[in-house]
């Protein structure tokens, strides 16, 4: 907000150091911690020891010292800053403060949703989701979707180029084995008109505890497979068939909580792919190739000279059927060939790190750089109350569909408290908005890295760190903007001492561009939903101890305009983690 200022005063520590005989270099500013007053500093430690001739007696620590007193001494600053101060080797500039609060505000005023919007410029691919045909979704694949969602909307907005890619699991031999189980005992059938995947997702549960019970039947699971392999007509007719059932229900899950793709994936159309690149690992002497006895694998540890590090990784079967890594490798490929990314990142379950370093390091090793430029985005499991863990093959799952359906109960049952006299339609939207903004929150508000055991209490919280708690603040600016029919001033001008709570929203809303950066950065929406909390809890504090219309006209203005902004940036934060906002709850 104040870069031209930032570039004057620049502009004068550069005459004062060349006056001097000081060589000068780009000054790097941050933020000083706020305890009062806003500013930024400078340190100049790196110009003291670049310039050695400068007082030779003096050591590095003295010499950046003495350079920062003589810029104190000479800086006349313009009516924008308060004073600058000279501290052991930095120099620090304070803000007005009435000038920097109503330039804050004004600046939210004027950008609206573009407010704290960067222009970072690199490319990048996140890859999340990743769905399996034939299964059901569940609540840990909900923390895939919010996590890479978050991540693409928190990237953009700092001004990446994004592409939002699938990759969807269509093939592989969970999808047999259902293939197996419908053939045998569900022969045309069709799923039902509501609860496909929780369909698809039964029968999978079902081919497992038949499997399991006669393995003899894995030989005909085999034989099927070798057939889908082949292009055996009649197989991939039916697999086509059933793969669309699922396909459609993903599709609808995507619209319902508003996750968009640029670019959808199939394992199935890697596998061609997958298996030239086998090839070239082979003919490198990078893959071993044990076939028929054995299957193809690298081992890493070998080729690296390390001991049990990254070991071995396999990448085709002994009967020349695919794996997942067959497919991996060949779909990175495509990935930097159709895009040309500066980065590719997969938001992809914890436990597969290992792979992920096995694969990345093929990569390299068969001479593709940009392996470098691969991230593993990982993320923990989301468990169960009472610490079970999640796992489709096993039946012990929360089908989405249900976590949804119990969630909008749960939300519909604050929306009829906090106002009954809501149209039916309109309580029913509200509660759609509340729902899922507390499901995404409750697994965006923890660190990618730690596992979540789900619990409805801290979701649904209206008091506490939770969506609905930053939601209803929203809610909150919205009735009193509403009250004076949305006429807000078109400039702060703040012209009385702020109130303590003043101060502190204004802080807040003063370092949403910073949080966006480093959110984008580490790609860490922790940061944002610990944001936007922290940004409703001030407003609601401001909400509570300063009136805004009985104000008097001068103090009035000034809290409408607060408002507006705080509103404003309440609703940026939550469309990064890719929560809507009711205008009324």
């Amino acid at each position: 907000m104040f870069k031209q200022e930032q570039t004057f005063i620049e502009e004068k520590i550069k005459a004062i150091l060349e006056a001097e005989g000081i060589q000068t270099e780009p000054l790097i500013w941050s933020r000083i911690p706020f305890v009062g007053h806003w500013g930024i500093t400078t340190s100049f430690f790196k110009l003291a020891a670049r310039n050695k001739h400068f007082h030779p007696e003096m050591d590095v620590k003295k010499r950046a010292a003495f350079i920062a007193d003589i810029v104190c001494q000479n800086l006349a600053l313009g009516d924008n800053f308060e004073k600058s101060e000279s501290v052991n080797g930095y120099l620090n500039i304070y803000f007005d403060t009435v000038i920097f609060a109503n330039r804050t505000i004004n600046t939210i005023l004027m950008d609206k949703a573009d407010y704290g919007r960067g222009a970072a410029g690199k490319k990048v691919m996140v890859e999340f989701s990743q769905p399996n045909t034939h299964k059901a979704f569940h609540v840990g694949h909900l923390r895939n979707m919010v996590l890479g969602d978050a991540v693409c909307r928190m990237l953009e907005f700092a001004g990446y180029e994004v592409i939002r890619a699938n990759y969807i699991g269509d093939i592989g031999l969970h999808v047999i084995k259902w293939l197996w189980n419908y053939i045998n005992y569900h022969h045309g059938e069709a799923p039902p008109a509501k609860g496909v995947t929780r369909w698809m997702g039964d029968l999978y549960a079902e081919a497992i505890r038949r499997l399991e019970k006669n393995p003899q039947f894995e030989d005909e699971v085999r034989t099927l497979f070798l057939k889908w392999d082949v292009k055996d007509e009649e197989i991939l007719k039916l697999w086509e068939k059933t793969r669309k059932w699922s396909l459609d229900a993903f599709n609808a899950v995507y619209d319902l909580l508003d996750i968009r793709f640029d670019k959808v994936y199939f394992e199935s159309e890697m596998e061609d792919a997958g298996k030239e690149v086998v090839e070239q690992l082979i003919k490198a002497g990078i893959a071993k190739d044990e076939r028929p006895n054995g299957a193809v694998i690298v081992d890493l540890d070998e080729l690296l000279h390390t001991e049990n590090k990254l070991r071995v990784l396999v990448i085709l079967r002994s009967d020349g059927t695919s794996l997942y890594s067959t497919k991996d490798l060949a779909l990175a490929i495509r990935k930097f060939e159709e895009y040309s990314l500066d980065q590719s990142v997969y938001v992809i379950d914890v436990r597969q790190s290992l792979y992920m370093q096995q694969i990345f390091k093929t990569l390299e090793l068969l001479g593709y750089e940009w392996a470098k430029n691969c991230y593993h985005l990982a993320y923990e499991i989301v468990n169960l109350p009472g610490n079970v863990t999640i796992a489709s093959r096993e039946g012990a799952i929360v089908l989405l569909e249900d976590l949804i359906d119990e969630a909008e109960k749960r939300a519909r049952m604050i929306v009829d408290e906090k106002n009954p006299e809501l149209s039916e339609q309109t309580k029913s939207d509200v509660a759609r908005k509340v729902a899922l903004g507390a499901l995404k929150y409750s697994l965006l508000s923890r660190d990618n890295t730690k596992v979540i055991t789900f619990d409805w209490d801290s979701a649904m919280d209206v008091n506490g760190q939770a969506a609905p708690y930053i939601q209803y603040a929203y809610v909150r600016a919205n009735s009193i903007l509403r009250k004076v029919h949305f006429a807000i001033p078109e400039k702060a001008e703040s012209s009385y001492t702020l109130t303590e709570a003043e101060v502190e929203l204004v802080d807040i809303l003063s370092r949403f561009s910073q949080e966006v950066e480093k959110g984008a950065q580490e790609m860490r929406p922790l940061l944002i939903a610990n944001y936007a909390y922290d940004l409703a809890k001030a407003f609601s504090n401001f909400y509570n101890l300063c009136p805004v219309l009985n104000a008097e006209k001068h103090m009035r203005n000034f809290r409408l305009a607060l408002t507006a902004a705080s509103r404003q940036v309440i609703k940026n934060s939550l469309d990064l983690l890719g929560i809507q906002v009711p205008e009324v709850m």
